[in-house]
């Protein structure tokens, strides 16, 4: 194993990304790359300044024939297995989790455009615009709601059909093979134009998608009219393609930051996921439950669109006193 491999490994074993790795040192995160993509080497009062931070000799560290190392006495003790990873499996990987990007991102975009049929049929009903009865109305737009909802359910179980066989990258510490860190940096940073105009676009489509909603308040006041219906409906077709933008490309800057090991995905955050994935099924369980409960049974379905984006805001404050009272 050569300096650059080792620096990979040591930083991922302490849960470091290469900012604050390079914090800890001194230097620019463009220098640590560098390091870790073999392109330079640090100089000897960085290499014992890694020997102390790391808790390895610095033998180790400058000796290709050392293969083994004690672990840093501040390291964090490994509690999942690591996983290795070379360069014909990362990017069968990037290349499975791109097909799933796009199936996602559709099938989520199905599910908050799914109530738009029902709600513009029984508008159409309500307001005499179709020579439809009540029963023939709802079972329509149900029979549509049904089948987009269908669709997007086997669009999820496909991509995770597809990427089953990668699940232990996300989940598991990984050692990536000679080249990985530098192929998945490289993408990255290509890609990063591309996600942060689809991430805007989302964030101001889902902004945006409130206007038609307050333009039929203005228009129609507070009088029961089919403009109020359609507006909803432009509301949730807006929001739709918002969130198709914003789950697309954040699933794609996810697969490199799950071979990087940085973000969400770091050593740490991994040990911590493990722990929260009972909370996180009993969750949104309970959530996808209130939100079928609402709209059947409530037959509010231009309204129970909101638990999805409540329960989003919600997770973070109800995980936290959940793991609180586990500490106490």
């Amino acid at each position: 194993m050569i300096l650059a491999d080792k620096i990979i490994d040591l930083r991922k074993k302490n849960g470091w990304s290469q900012e604050e790795l390079a914090e800890k040192l001194g230097v620019s995160r463009q220098a640590v790359s560098k390091w870790e993509g073999a392109q330079s080497v640090p100089d000897m009062a960085r290499v014992l300044q890694m020997s102390e931070l790391f808790g390895v000799s610095t033998d180790y560290l400058l000796k290709d024939n050392l293969e083994k190392t004690e672990p840093a006495e501040d390291a964090p003790a490994e509690s999942l297995p690591i996983r290795t990873v070379g360069m014909e499996e990362a990017n069968a990987f990037l290349a499975a989790r791109e097909v799933n990007a796009r199936h996602i991102a559709l099938g989520v975009m199905l599910c908050i455009l799914s109530p738009i049929c029902l709600i513009l049929v029984c508008g159409l009903w309500e307001f005499g615009f179709a020579a439809l009865s009540e029963a023939q109305a709802v079972g329509i737009g149900v029979a549509v709601l049904l089948l987009m909802v269908g669709a997007a359910v086997a669009l999820f179980v496909t991509s995770g059909l597809r990427t089953g066989r990668y699940e232990g990258l996300e989940s598991l510490p990984i050692d990536t093979l000679y080249g990985v860190d530098g192929m998945a940096r490289e993408r990255r940073e290509q890609f990063r134009p591309t996600r942060n105009l689809q991430l805007t676009l989302g964030i101001v489509l889902c902004v945006l998608a409130v206007i038609p909603v307050f333009l039929s308040l203005v228009l129609y006041g507070e009088e029961d009219h089919f403009g109020h219906l359609a507006a909803v409906a432009l509301l949730l077709a807006l929001a739709a393609v918002g969130v198709l933008l914003i789950v697309r490309s954040s699933i794609l800057w996810g697969s490199y930051q799950i071979l990087l090991e940085e973000g969400d995905y770091s050593r740490a955050a991994k040990e911590a996921n493990a722990r929260a994935l009972p909370f996180n099924s009993i969750y949104w369980g309970l959530v996808t439950a209130g939100f079928l409960a609402w709209g059947f049974l409530g037959n509010a379905w231009e309204r129970c669109w909101i638990v999805w984006p409540v329960a989003g805001v919600a997770y973070g404050a109800v995980y936290g006193i959940v793991s609180a009272l586990r500490k106490r």
